[in-house]
């Protein structure tokens, strides 16, 4: 296709429409088109047009064409050895809008995923309480229930980028993390049937809340988080959880690491202190640059990150109209604007929000563009309802050097080179 300026460069849809001449070969006035000759896929009648297709119970639970085959959750060998206590990554490179399949949802287990029937599921409720509780499966659903959305990041995503750009792609880079509509039962109604009287000053108390895997993972919460907006979730966006996210229930803790949403839960303790478990005290703590480590470090703060283009998804159609989109998100509540870079965070544009923020959900930008095929250095930046600004990896290396792990939300650099293809890079 031969595009012609007059003093001014064509509109995006001027653009598309010749893109459709050229490939349909059939519009009158264009010599180049006309050479080509028609197209086949539009003159002649396709294979999957001369018979029947698959009957509705070819795949009697709906899966994936094969020609997506390839979206799929993945692990890195070397960082993920141990696939019984470790990690995969969403292919979020691959989607589009919010909400995550639960089929390409990360998983993190710490000893892998259990097999739980609903007939053997119990939860305890016990410790400072009025009346100590064991709920079925059953008893659950019949409390009030709500639906929310949410994201759940794993602390240590984005990890392996503090020391250097260490892994190709925005699925290893910043897969740990999936959003998606949670049906379920608040954690504050379970408590208020078990009575919390007996606790006195809730101010000053916490819950311990355990899994029913062998790692017996747990964790401590203030009680006022536990009865803001916690919940014990059964279903995930419409169907019954997936057993690598802790089938039939799991807790729900909102804008906090992903370490805290306990999954197979089988106990809640209400207690005075803070339990100091393993998982709360031998990681997911942040070191700091002098060797010292925080004691806690709950919630995930403001991050963003351009899944496209970027190193799985490259540019393939050449110059003219680009698409540059993304993922938001803040655990302090909803994103309200992101910015976009083109030159390595010289330049800012103000990307457009899909819809407006939703508090500690993810948020989908957009910028639409126009590409002449020289080199970029995409970054993108969010902000979130405090006012806080996504930091660089410099700013939060001033505070916390090169060896930390957990909660690294710093702005991530592509360079996206002339022939389309992008690379992890840091720029200075």
């Amino acid at each position: 296709m031969t595009v012609r300026f007059t003093g001014k460069k064509p509109s995006r849809r001027a653009f598309l429409k010749g893109t459709l001449a050229s490939t349909a070969g059939v519009v009158a006035g264009a010599g180049a088109a006309k050479a080509a000759g028609p197209d086949p896929l539009i003159t002649e009648k396709q294979d999957w047009a001369m018979s029947t297709g698959d009957g509705v119970d070819a795949t009697p639970y709906g899966l994936p064409i094969k020609y997506e085959d390839d979206v799929i959750r993945r692990n890195v060998e070397w960082l993920t050895a141990d696939t019984i206590s470790s990690i995969n990554f969403s292919p979020i490179h691959a989607l589009d809008g919010t909400i995550t399949p639960q089929g390409c949802a990360f998983e993190r287990h710490h000893s892998g995923a259990i097999e739980l029937r609903k007939e053997d599921f119990r939860l305890m409720i016990n410790g400072l309480v009025d009346t100590p509780l064991v709920f079925t499966y059953e008893d659950l659903e019949r409390f009030p229930r709500v639906n929310k959305t949410f994201f759940l990041e794993c602390a240590a995503n984005t990890g392996m980028e503090w020391a250097g750009a260490q892994l190709n792609g925005a699925q290893f880079t910043h897969g740990m993390i999936h959003n998606m509509e949670y049906s379920g039962v608040t954690l504050r109604t379970l408590l208020e049937e078990a009575g919390l009287n007996a606790a006195g000053d809730l101010k000053d108390k916490w819950v311990y809340v355990e899994g029913a895997d062998a790692s017996s993972n747990g964790r401590s919460i203030p009680m006022e988080k536990a009865l803001d907006d916690c919940m014990i979730a059964f279903k995930a966006n419409g169907e019954a959880l997936r057993k690598e996210h802790g089938y039939p229930a799991r807790l729900v803790v909102p804008g906090w690491e992903g370490n805290m949403w306990v999954k197979w839960i089988r106990r809640i303790e209400v207690t005075d202190a803070a339990v100091e478990s393993r998982e709360e005290t031998s990681k997911y703590t942040d070191t700091l640059a002098d060797g010292t480590s925080r004691k806690w470090t709950w919630v995930m703060d403001a991050k963003s990150v351009v899944t496209s283009p970027s190193p799985q998804s490259p540019i393939k159609h050449g110059k003219g109209p680009l698409v540059i989109t993304g993922l938001a998100w803040s655990g302090r509540g909803a994103i309200t604007r992101v910015d976009v870079s083109k030159d390595g965070g010289k330049t800012w544009e103000t990307a457009r929000l899909a819809n407006p923020g939703q508090p500690m959900a993810l948020t989908r930008f957009y910028l639409d563009t126009e590409w002449n095929g020289e080199e970029m250095f995409l970054q993108s930046r969010a902000m979130d309802e405090t006012g806080y600004v996504q930091p660089t990896k410099a700013m939060l290396r001033e505070v916390r050097g090169e060896n930390s792990i957990y909660h690294n939300n710093c702005i991530q650099t592509w360079w996206v080179k002339a022939d389309g293809e992008a690379e992890n890079v840091e720029v200075s």
